[in-house]
């Protein structure tokens, strides 16, 4: 069985009315409302895990040594890392269900032709990845 296939529904009959095109709007901001929360979540992630190292290595260097003086770096690029895989998730999803909602069988529901498949949140998630892949490098690279 193809990919394709597999995404494709089974027994839908598609009426073309007000409601359904309305169902279908409500489900694809359901769907931004969705990957902007994912972006929110990796962006506390990513801000937090940077934060911490700064924090902690500001914190060692007016104090007494600390037990564990690695902890903070490795648990802000534990952070870091969840937050950049979030992203990774999110537009794995965001991409799929777009896929799914701008298929044949529900282009009389979408009602305009030629509709936009990813919207700025797209590219703001993209761009995030990439600052978070440079913080990830930062901390890494930085010797504490």
């Amino acid at each position: 069985m193809m990919a394709e296939e597999l995404h494709q529904p089974q027994n839908l009959e598609v009426r073309v009315t007000s409601d359904s095109h309305f169902a279908w709007l409500r489900t694809r901001m359901a769907l931004e409302r969705t990957m902007m929360a994912w972006v929110r979540t990796s962006v506390a992630l990513i801000g937090f895990g940077f934060t911490i190292v700064q924090f902690f290595e500001r914190l060692q260097s007016t104090g007494a040594p600390a037990l564990r003086p690695q902890a903070p770096r490795y648990l802000g690029l534990s952070l870091i890392s969840a937050g950049v895989l979030c992203l990774f998730i999110s537009i794995w999803q965001y991409r799929a269900v777009t896929r799914y909602l701008l298929s044949k069988p529900f282009e009389p529901i979408a009602g305009i032709q030629g509709v936009v498949r990813f919207t700025p949140l797209y590219a703001i998630a993209i761009a995030l990845i990439f600052i978070g892949l440079f913080a990830f490098g930062a901390v890494f690279i930085h010797a504490v």
